[in-house]
């Protein structure tokens, strides 16, 4: 069964970048070390993995990675600091929904599509 992750990376010039997808330890090697890497992050080396949510669908995994994109810098700083400071990549992280309730509130929960 495949798996799908949307991220969080802390560039070099402390700016965020917010991705998906569903090998998370070859695209943060990508993203460090490849021309295959984002643009934005290839100027921005070295990027460290701040936050990772693991999702059974690209659908879920695309609709919170949309959704994290449109937040403003402070919380997205919020997230990663109720999710856990320094995440590395071997790190995992699931979100079940009593802990995703309790730390984003229930309207995100229901945007998602999580039954209360």
């Amino acid at each position: 069964m495949n798996k799908f992750y949307i991220y969080i990376l802390e560039c070099a010039d402390k700016s965020f970048y917010v991705g998906c997808t569903n090998n998370l330890e070859k695209r943060l090697e990508q993203h460090n070390n490849s021309k295959w890497g984002a643009h934005y992050t290839k100027i921005r080396r070295p990027v460290i993995l701040k936050y990772k949510e693991e999702f059974k669908t690209l659908k879920e995994a695309r609709r919170r990675e949309s959704e994290i994109k449109g937040w403003r810098r402070e919380k997205k700083i919020e997230l990663i600091n109720r999710g856990g400071n320094s995440m590395s990549s071997t790190n995992s992280k699931s979100i079940n929904q009593k802990s995703l309730r309790k730390s984003l509130g229930k309207s995100l929960v229901i945007s998602l599509g999580i039954l209360m």
